[in-house]
């Protein structure tokens, strides 16, 4: 898109572009989404960049109205596989945070100078600076959604210190914490459950932390909700509620500790309600993240209705459900096993080496075992996968490059090429994978890149429908 394009986009307040990029206005100072519902502001007074980072990084503050730093990621970020997006997933997942730009680098393979030169180059922002506009957007949330103490929320956010805490949220909103979180029960200061969240402090924590997770576009939210029930592995997920009002549960296994999730099916205007349990605060974006990967709620659906419309094949399917989404997975790791194993053998590993939680929920009561649990398991294909994952030979993580993680899984005894591109549609995340073996797939696969994934979703979702 030029210039002109994005100020037609910002003066029509579309929508569709919230989280593609974002505009600032010289006059106010402030930066927004697209959509923004202020006035619009003259062409000549309006700058415009590919993330929120780099508007803060000009002097830009966050908008109060629109709340530019809640909107979807951008969908670029999951469909690319160059440098530059997988640097964005890894951030994303709170790489940044725990081992800094260095551990970055080295997982990308490059030097921290060439990290820095790409991303700045084309997002306007270095790591440094996405990390911290990520970390401020955490501690927003924690600020008006609990009653936790500011110091907590400091570290729990990423920050190394209460004052770059302070000064960060002041630049970036324009507020002191203590103003953000008394404006939470005002204007557009959150829903309902997240401003009771903020007033009752302690007991709100046990209930979880609420979030509104945004997508962009329609969501085929009962598709999605179908398929995580169908799949939901006992003890360590499950789906309550009848459809239309589904909740689905699960645990989760995070780098500082353990959580509980919870999202419901029930539609709004452009979220999914959500609560996390974390046993380490300092989990809280990485959850995030793993969520929105799970519903693919960073997607672009009108990108992708519109590419697969176009073929006479899909467009009454498409038409049938519109903003249907291709799932991912909250632990890739997880997922890679279940694909080769099956739900029923799934449900064994979990009672022979799932680790059991301290505190079970309902019927939460396991954590799927990690792939090191698993390398002295009887099945050899198993063994293999587990002792792969477990020592890095494959990489699922979300900066893992998608073309050498699936070569190294077909090089893996009795993994199938079917296997590996389930793996990589789901565990990494791809929306551009038609497995093989699917003969429906196989004379028309390349004019649906790049969203052969969503292509598949829409065949599988009408078989199963004409099949119930």
């Amino acid at each position: 898109m030029d210039e002109e394009t994005r100020y037609e986009a910002v003066s029509s307040r579309d929508a569709r572009f919230d989280g593609q990029f974002f505009f600032a206005v010289k006059t106010t100072g402030i930066y927004c989404r697209p959509s923004c519902p202020a006035v619009t502001p003259k062409r000549k007074n309006v700058r415009f960049y590919p993330t929120a980072a780099a508007a803060q990084g000009n002097g830009f503050r966050a908008c109060r109205r629109c709340r530019p730093d809640a909107v979807p990621g951008s969908a670029d970020w999951n469909a690319r596989a160059d440098v530059v997006g997988r640097a964005m997933r890894m951030i994303g997942d709170g790489i940044v945070d725990r081992e800094g730009v260095p551990g970055l680098a080295g997982r990308l393979g490059y030097s921290t100078r060439q990290v820095q030169r790409q991303l700045t180059g084309e997002l306007g922002a270095g790591p440094v600076a996405l990390a911290r506009a990520q970390r401020s957007h955490t501690a927003r949330v924690l600020l008006q959604t609990t009653g936790l103490p500011v110091t907590e929320i400091a570290f729990a956010s990423g920050f190394a210190s209460v004052r770059q805490f302070n000064d960060t949220i002041r630049q970036i909103y324009a507020r002191t914490p203590s103003e953000l979180r008394v404006e939470a029960g005002t204007g557009t200061g959150g829903s309902a459950g997240e401003r009771a969240a903020g007033r009752t402090g302690a007991p709100a924590r046990a209930a979880g932390i609420p979030l509104r997770l945004a997508y962009r576009g329609a969501y085929a939210a009962g598709e999605v909700f179908g398929l995580l029930a169908r799949e939901a592995l006992p003890r360590v997920e499950e789906v309550i509620g009848e459809p239309g009002a589904r909740t689905y549960r699960r645990t989760l296994r995070l780098p500082y500790g353990t959580g509980l999730a919870a999202v419901d099916e029930a539609p709004h205007s452009g979220w999914l309600e959500a609560r996390i349990h974390l046993t380490d605060l300092r989990d809280l974006t990485t959850a995030v993240q793993r969520l929105r990967g799970l519903f693919d709620l960073d997607a672009d659906p009108y990108a992708v209705d519109e590419r697969l419309g176009a073929d006479p094949r899909l467009a009454p399917l498409v038409t049938a459900r519109p903003g249907l989404r291709s799932p991912g997975a909250a632990d890739p790791d997880e997922l890679a096993v279940r694909t080769l194993v099956g739900r029923e053998r799934a449900e064994r590993l979990v009672e022979t080496y799932g680790k059991a939680l301290d505190l079970p929920c309902g019927g939460l009561t396991h954590l799927f075992p990690e792939p090191g649990a698993l390398t002295g398991a009887d099945d050899p294909v198993l063994r293999a996968l587990a002792t792969a994952l477990a020592d890095g030979a494959v990489r699922l993580d979300p900066g893992a490059d998608r073309e050498e993680a699936e070569q190294a899984l077909l090089a893996l005894p009795g993994i199938t090429a079917r296997t590996a591109g389930l793996i990589r549609m789901r565990a990494l995340g791809d929306p551009d994978v038609a497995p093989a073996g699917e003969p429906d797939a196989e004379s028309d696969a390349e004019a649906w890149r790049p969203w052969r994934s969503y292509a598949m979703r829409h065949l599988w979702a009408g078989e199963l429908r004409s099949t119930a």
